[in-house]
């Protein structure tokens, strides 16, 4: 099987050459060997470095994604945890729709003050009840 240089993974994925040093370096993905200095990955790491995209858009940590997809060995993802993350992002969705109704609604409303106008009021009373929610953090990590 033919392995991919360093250069080749980051031109397939995207990702620059030192975020895919630092995966190796942390477990996330593993080199298959080495060309000189330059480090080689087995085809796989393509497919693995999406999943690890997707989690990262998702809202999980390097360290989940470590945790659901070893470097060696299979994956280990737990649904329960996937459906948490569902739903926190279904939660977030109904937050930024209703942010964006009101954004429209300022934007379009005659009333001469926003302060004024009875709808932009009760649209502010319902962001501060839903914006006192408790919502659980989502923890990110970064390269």
């Amino acid at each position: 099987m033919a392995l991919l240089d360093i250069s080749e993974v980051a031109k397939q994925t995207g990702l620059p050459a030192s975020t895919l040093r630092y995966y190796d370096d942390i477990g996330l993905i593993a080199a298959a060997g080495r060309k000189g200095l330059r480090r080689q990955f087995l085809p796989k790491v393509v497919a693995q470095l999406r999943l690890i995209s997707l989690g990262q858009t998702a809202g999980f940590s390097l360290t989940d994604m470590a945790q659901m997809l070893p470097a060696h060995g299979a994956p280990q993802v737990d649904r329960d945890t996937l459906h948490a993350r569902a739903d926190e992002i279904d939660r977030q969705i109904a937050d930024l729709r209703k942010l964006r109704d009101t954004l429209r609604h300022v934007a379009d409303c005659p009333a001469p003050s926003h302060l004024e106008c009875p709808t932009f009021q009760r649209m502010m009373a319902a962001s501060g009840r839903w914006a006192r929610r408790d919502k659980p953090s989502a923890k990110r990590s970064a390269p």
